[in-house]
C-alpha cells in the first residue's frame, strides 16, 4: 500500500498497543515501526533501475527481516524508553505485529512481495486491492486525525484505533469478494470465447474495486481485458499483444533484460517505438485501457535508453489523466 496508509495504520496499532502507557507517542512510535519495510527505497539511490524493481519489496519485505527487525527493535526500545513498566516480548509483540501487516497488505497489490527472501526469490501478489485505493485508507486516516484530537486519558481513543483498522479490513474483506466473482466470471468467459492461456492473473484498476483489468496468455503473447463487478454480458472484449521474444535477439542475455524477465513474472511484451526497443511489464496496466484498448503500458522500459528508466513503475500510472477521463472510468465501472 502507499506510505500514508501505512503511516496511518501504524499509529492506530501504536495506539492500540502503547496509548494508555506513553500517550501519543504511541502513534508515532507505530508509524515509524509500520514505515520499517520500506527502508530498501534507499536503494534506488544507487541500484540501477531493474536491480531495484527487484530490492523493492524484497528482504525488507520478508518474514525473516520481520523476525530479526522485531528483535532488535525491541531490545532497543526497552532500553530507550526506560524507566518504564513495559515488558520486553510486548516491545517485540509490536514491532512484529506492524512489519508483519505491512509485508501482508503489500502482498494484495500487483507488485509482489519477497515473503521467503533470501531462501526463494518466489514473489507473493494477491492481485485483490490497487496499491492506492482511498476506500481503504480514508478509515485510518479519519481515525489518525481523531486520535491526534482526542485526549490522551479519553476512553473514546480504543473506539477510534478500532474503527480505523476494522474498517479497512471489512473492505479489504469485500475487495476478496469481488476478487473470487471476477475470476470466476473471467474463467467462464475464457471457456465461452475459446481463449487458451498457461497464465492469467486479475488485478483492479486505479482507485477502486470494480473495474478489473484482466490478461490471459501463454509464451506468444496476451490477451488483455477489463471487467466490471457491474457488466451484465458474459463476453470480455478482449485485444491480443504479441510477447515479441524475437525483438530480444542480441539483447536476450544481458543482466537488465533478465531481470526485467523475473521481475514481471512471465507477463511481459516487447515492442518497437519508432526506433526504441520497449519492455513492457503487463501487471502495471495500460494507461487508460478501459477507454482505448490499445494504450500503452503504464510500465514500459527503453532497452536501448536506460537513463531515461527513472521511476519506470511510477510514470505511467497516470499519465494523461484529466477529470474527462475519471468520467470515462466512472461509466466503464457501471457496466457494459
Amino acid at each position: 500500500m502507499d506510505t500514508l496508509t501505512h503511516i496511518a495504520l501504524g499509529a492506530c496499532i501504536g495506539e492500540a498497543f502503547f496509548g494508555k502507557k506513553i500517550g501519543k507517542r504511541a502513534m508515532l512510535l507505530g508509524a515509524i515501526a509500520q514505515s520499517v519495510p520500506d527502508i530498501d527505497i534507499v536503494a534506488s539511490f544507487w541500484m540501477h533501475p531493474p536491480a531495484n524493481l527487484l530490492a523493492h519489496r524484497g528482504f525488507t519485505h520478508s518474514i525473516l527481516f520481520a523476525g530479526i527487525m522485531a528483535v532488535l527493535l525491541g531490545m532497543a526500545s526497552e532500553k530507550i524508553h526506560r524507566p518504564h513498566n513495559i515488558k520486553l516480548w510486548r516491545w517485540i509483540t509490536f514491532f512484529a505485529s506492524q512489519i508483519l501487516l505491512h509485508i501482508f497488505i503489500d502482498a494484495f497489490n500487483n507488485y509482489g512481495v519477497g515473503w521467503f527472501e533470501p531462501f526463494s526469490h518466489y514473489r507473493i501478489s494477491f492481485n485483490a486491492i490497487y496499491v492506492a485505493d482511498p476506500f481503504f485508507s480514508l478509515w485510518p486516516a479519519i481515525a489518525f486525525v481523531a486520535l491526534l484530537v482526542i485526549n490522551r486519558n479519553s476512553p473514546r481513543r480504543k473506539q477510534w484505533w478500532v474503527f480505523g483498522v476494522a474498517i479497512s479490513f471489512i473492505y479489504l474483506g469485500y475487495c476478496l469478494f469481488n476478487k473470487a466473482n471476477i475470476n470466476r466470471q473471467v474463467t467462464n468467459a475464457f471457456v465461452a470465447q475459446g481463449i487458451t492461456h498457461t497464465r492469467y492473473f486479475t488485478t483492479p484498476t486505479p482507485l477502486q474495486n470494480w473495474l478489473w483489468y484482466v490478461v490471459a496468455g501463454n509464451d506468444s503473447g496476451y490477451y488483455v481485458g477489463y471487467r466490471s463487478v457491474f457488466d451484465s454480458k458474459p463476453q470480455i472484449d478482449f485485444t491480443y499483444f504479441p510477447r515479441n521474444d524475437s525483438l530480444l535477439r542480441g539483447i536476450a542475455t544481458s543482466e537488465d533484460v533478465a531481470q526485467l524477465i523475473r521481475f514481471s513474472q512471465q507477463f511481459y511484451t516487447v515492442e518497437k517505438w519508432d526506433s526504441t526497443l520497449v519492455f513492457n511489464d503487463l501487471r502495471f496496466g495500460q494507461t487508460k485501457g478501459w477507454n482505448n484498448p490499445h494504450e500503452k503500458f503504464a510500465f514500459h522500459y527503453f532497452l536501448e535508453r536506460p537513463a531515461d528508466n527513472l521511476m519506470v513503475v511510477q510514470r505511467g500510472r497516470f499519465a494523461k489523466w484529466n477529470w474527462h477521463t475519471m468520467q470515462q472510468l466512472l461509466e466503464r465501472i457501471k457496466g457494459n
